[in-house]
């Protein structure tokens, strides 16, 4: 049985990659952007990545240039922004295409799960998270103006924490 961990990626650096290096693991996939009023969310974002690595979650960033402009950069102006303005240590993919004729596959999937709403469908704005089981199913879904530490955020991540 294929899961999202078989679609195929690329790191922010240009190699090819897939989710299966996460396998295992509890994965919370964000689409981001350097030049949104949402962007101070990369500060929550790393302290969960922070908080919950030893236990077996990761955050990962997905740069998307489709609301607004508002990731313009390439890929090494991405990575210096998020290191030296938010000390982002989690991994960080290649620009990518998250709605749309290019949506990307991992996208084709994410977007098929509903919200705590029950709505599903396209990406709404940057920063939408997606949290993924160690097994690789898309267990859950909060909107770009959920905050990454919000109780339900939190309290989805613990449940599916491994260790």
């Amino acid at each position: 049985m294929s899961t999202v961990h078989d679609i195929a990626l690329h790191t922010i650096d240009g190699a090819p990659t897939t989710l299966g290096a996460y396998r295992g693991k509890a994965l919370l996939v964000v689409n981001v952007a350097s030049k949104c009023g949402l962007t101070p969310q990369y500060e929550g974002l790393e302290r969960l990545h922070k908080r919950y690595a030893d236990r077996g979650f990761t955050v990962l960033g997905v740069p998307c240039n489709q609301f607004g402009g508002q990731e313009p950069g390439n890929s090494e102006e991405i990575q210096t922004f998020c290191s030296t303005t938010y000390g982002v240590t989690f991994p960080l993919l290649a620009k990518t295409e998250v709605n749309g004729d290019g949506r990307h596959p991992l996208y084709g999937e994410l977007t098929q799960v509903a919200d705590a709403a029950g709505e599903a469908g396209d990406i709404t704005w940057n920063f939408e998270k997606f949290l993924i089981s160690p097994a690789g199913e898309i267990v859950g879904r909060f909107r770009p103006r959920t905050d990454p530490e919000a109780a339900e955020v939190t309290g989805a991540i613990e449940a599916q924490l491994p260790v």
